[in-house]
Formats: structure tokens, sequence, C-alpha cells
């Protein structure tokens, strides 16, 4: 009988684990965790990375990757051609409701007891197994994609590639962005640095950040993409336009700037996925030429 285990990775296995991850990317399948993700959260750098990496393995292959994005959401991929496969399912499902170490056999645990989470997008016997044991929805996501097979055109502000000079301009943008609270001098070094770690880091060759000026000069808008490979899709993660500048198409405009330098990078497609809620953000993805798929749900445990 195939032995599935649990593990937590080292930070020099993450190359490896980020390649495994680009070859599960798919056109064909969902809309699921991308090496991109991993990327991102690098902000954090290699070892709270591979720290927050749970690894489901059978001696040498790798058969899920999931990542602990915060205390109690794990956003998961499973191996495509495992997605029916009913041990791996138990396995997972097995480990994910388990907090006892002690009654796991192992040291390693995915949630402590309490509300969780689940993004597992593809995974359908884990996802029907946990619905089973009672897990219900979360709120809906829209995953959204473009086509790049065909030609991309040009945004209408001038997209520049970040630099390492960039680096203050654009965490002040994605900033303002995303938290709109005071941004102290400590929070800006702060922010600068893990920039650069993450630029810097172990999946930065597969990522591009983008700065976009209005007519000015002025940088209002930001992204970062994630290419998985060639004829694979890429990731738009994250998206941001300056607080004071919403509203004014900065934000379809990168997002067609994303998707041409993914078309550039080989990749098949442009990724991304947002809250169903933020109606705003569905809207200027759709104007940028990304088509809606079918919503999605998280499952989720406890209220």
């Amino acid at each position: 009988m195939r032995t599935v285990v649990l593990t937590v990775p080292q930070v020099s296995e993450l190359p490896d684990i980020g390649a495994v991850l680009d070859r599960w990317q798919s056109d064909a399948g969902p809309v699921h965790l991308h090496t991109g993700d991993l990327g991102w959260y690098s902000l954090r750098g290699g070892a709270a990375t591979a720290q927050a990496l749970r690894v489901w393995r059978c001696q040498d292959r790798i058969l899920a990757i999931g990542l602990l994005d915060g205390e109690n959401l794990l956003r998961l991929s499973v191996d495509p051609d495992l997605t029916h496969d009913d041990a791996l399912a138990r396995q997972i499902e097995t480990d994910i409701n388990s907090s006892d170490r002690t009654a796991s056999g192992t040291d390693i645990t995915v949630f402590e007891k309490g509300t969780a989470i689940v993004e597992a997008r593809g995974a359908i016997r884990l996802c029907d197994s946990l619905k089973a044991r009672g897990w219900g929805t979360d709120e809906p996501w829209t995953p959204m994609n473009r086509d790049l097979s065909l030609p991309v055109e040009q945004p209408d502000i001038r997209v520049e590639v970040a630099g390492p000079d960039d680096a203050e301009a654009w965490t002040a943008i994605h900033w303002s962005a995303f938290r709109g609270v005071p941004y102290t001098a400590d929070d800006r070094q702060r922010f600068v640095d893990r920039w650069h770690t993450m630029m810097s880091g172990p999946f930065s060759s597969r990522a591009r950040s983008l700065l976009g000026y209005d007519d000015s000069g002025l940088p209002v808008a930001v992204v970062t993409v994630w290419s998985a490979g060639l004829n694979r899709p890429g990731l738009l993660e994250p998206l941001a336009v300056h607080r004071d500048q919403q509203g004014h198409g900065y934000g379809k405009a990168m997002a067609i700037a994303a998707a041409r330098r993914l078309q550039q990078l080989g990749s098949s497609s442009a990724s991304v996925c947002t809250e169903s809620s933020n109606r705003s953000a569905v809207a200027a993805y759709s104007s940028a030429g990304y088509i809606p798929r079918p919503q999605v749900k998280d499952l989720r445990r406890g209220s």
C-alpha cells in the first residue's frame, strides 16, 4: 500500500517545490495555488515560506502542496493526476482534521483547533470528503483568465519594470491601496526590505514587478506577475492602485500591462482570482479582457 507522508520542507527544497507547482499549472485546470503565491509569500523570507508549506509525499514524489497563508487558511494544490485519488484525499483529510500531534503520530499539524479554511480548487475527492465531514462553504471568489495566444494591446499609461531603486514607490502604492493607514518610516523600511527579499528570493526569477505612471510622471499603480514557464498560466499577485488615484482606469491599464508582460515571458494565459464581492475589481479585470470563470468557494470549518 502506498504511504503518504506529510512534511514541512527545508529552505533548500523551495526551488524544487516551485518547479513541481509550475508543472501542475494548466489552462484546462482550475486557478489553484500557483508558484506566484509562494513568491508573494516569500516577502517574509525563505525560512518563513518553507515553514508555512505543507507537502504530502510518497517517497520522492510530491503529491500535494499546501501554503498556510495565515493561521487558519490552507491554500492547496494536488497533482492533477490525483484529483480523484481516494487514498490521497483520505490522508490529507486526516491531516487537516487532526490538531493532536500525538493522535496523528507526527510532530506536524496543519491547523490548530477551531476555525479553518481550505482552498482546494480541483481537489475533487478531498472537497467531497471535507463536505461529508461537515465542512461548509465560505465566501465566493471569481477566477478570471485572459488568453495570451492573441496579441495584447498596449496599456494607455506608461509602465516600467520596477528595479531596486523603485522599491519605495512600489511599496508605498501597495500600502496605500490595501491598508490606507498611516505609513510610518518604520513601516516603509520594513516593507521595502521585504520587497527586496521577495525580488531576490527563491522564486524571483519568475517575477516581474511593474510600476505604472500617470501623464505627469507620478507613479500611481503597481502589479507583480509570476511566470510558471512556457505555455503555462501566469499569475497576477498583487495589483494595486494608489488610494488617491483610483477611479481613473489605472487598474484596467495595469491588468493589460500584466497580461502583455506575461505574454512576453511565454505564458499561455494571465490568471487572477478576486473576491466576487469586490465588484470594482471584477469589472476592471473584465474591461481588460479577462474572462470570468464560474465562481468558486473555499471550505470552512467552524464560524
